[in-house]
């Protein structure tokens, strides 16, 4: 029984991501201005983040939870990055 619940909840905390997955893509893609298009961005890395943390736990493999890692250290990287250069014109002083 509880695995039925887990396989219901998992399908549509997936089904809820993607959906949070394409809202974050159209503010990147359609952002009227910079920071929109950046805080898409952020919002896109997150949710990409925490649909590979379901899919581990859907799979049962590791594969899925270091991957998430991997994309919650660059996204931030390139957050701050991007930020910067709104902010200043450079990134590196």
């Amino acid at each position: 029984m509880s695995t039925v619940i887990l396989s219901w909840a998992l399908l549509i905390s997936q089904l809820c991501l993607s959906v949070a997955l394409l809202c974050a893509a159209y503010r990147l893609i359609a952002g009227p201005r910079a920071q929109d298009r950046v805080l898409g961005l952020d919002t896109l890395y997150a949710t990409m983040m925490m649909l590979f943390i379901t899919f581990g736990i859907r799979t049962g493999t590791s594969i899925y939870f270091e991957a998430a890692l991997v994309i919650g250290l660059l996204g931030f990287v390139s957050s701050v990055a991007l930020a910067k250069f709104l902010m200043r014109g450079e990134v590196i002083e």
